[in-house]
């Protein structure tokens, strides 16, 4: 049966294209937020250190049969020929010009995942510009081909898929490849390095955050603040990841000093 956007129950579709939640390297305390001692164990091969950009996250789902959804991470704001987007966080704006140019699979759903910063999306949007300039960076790319039968689960079934690594990601490769490929912009790649070097000791790890990105590579003009908020660090295959902000490691340390 061919993919209908009109015969999809959308909540299911969002559920389905919900970006994961991604853990902390260190587990955090529930009653205040505080860093815990006990890292979670690195993976034995390479990862990537990628930027960790303060924005809104923004999902374009590109669909079977040649329309398009554009949301943020909860809920969907503008389809295709709509006349009208939530102006939400700017991320209809943002994205709309992406999506009227990325071509659309008739044997898959094809979800990207990119962050909208700067403009007046966060607090933290002077440390990308001065000039209230918006910027839009991809971080993942999947591409789900057995969308028939898993659009026919549960709501809560596809939510435990999603969470449980089912997403059927793209490798580090050919997430390069199709942001090449369709002029877009990564988050920025800051360093690969064998997993095992990944500090556990959070002392360690805010010095480790600190010398390898002291200033973001994300900055959309040069009188941008440049604070960066911390790191993403994955295996090539996504397999594992892990976020590290750096406000966390600093609160850290400041509790400790006490």
């Amino acid at each position: 049966m061919p993919f209908l956007l009109r015969a999809v129950d959308l909540a299911r579709l969002s559920t389905l294209t919900k970006y994961p939640s991604i853990p902390t390297y260190h587990p955090l305390d529930p009653s205040n937020g505080a860093v815990l001692d006990e890292a979670r164990r690195p993976p034995p091969g390479e990862v990537v250190a990628t930027e960790k950009v303060d924005g809104t996250n923004a999902r374009l789902a590109l669909l079977p049969d040649g329309s398009y959804l554009i949301g943020s991470r909860e809920e969907w704001l503008y389809a295709k020929g709509d006349l009208l987007a939530n102006p939400a966080l700017g991320i209809a704006d943002a994205v709309r010009p992406v999506a009227e140019r990325l071509p659309t699979d008739p044997n898959a759903i094809v979800v990207v995942y990119g962050e909208v910063y700067g403009g007046k999306v966060t607090a933290a949007s002077r440390q990308y510009t001065s000039k209230r300039e918006v910027g839009y960076r991809v971080f993942d790319v999947a591409r789900i081909e057995n969308f028939t039968e898993l659009l026919a689960k549960p709501a809560e079934e596809l939510s435990a898929w999603r969470e449980d690594g089912g997403v059927p990601f793209l490798p580090e490769g050919e997430l390069e490849a199709f942001t090449t490929a369709h002029a877009l912009k990564l988050t920025p790649r800051v360093a690969r390095f064998p997993g095992r070097d990944l500090p556990t000791k959070p002392d360690a790890v805010l010095t480790f955050l600190e010398e390898l990105l002291p200033t973001s590579r994300a900055r959309l003009d040069a009188g941008a603040g440049g604070e960066p908020e911390g790191l993403v660090v994955r295996t090539a295959d996504r397999g594992w990841i892990v976020k590290l902000r750096i406000e966390d490691y600093q609160r850290a340390k400041r509790r400790r000093k006490k």
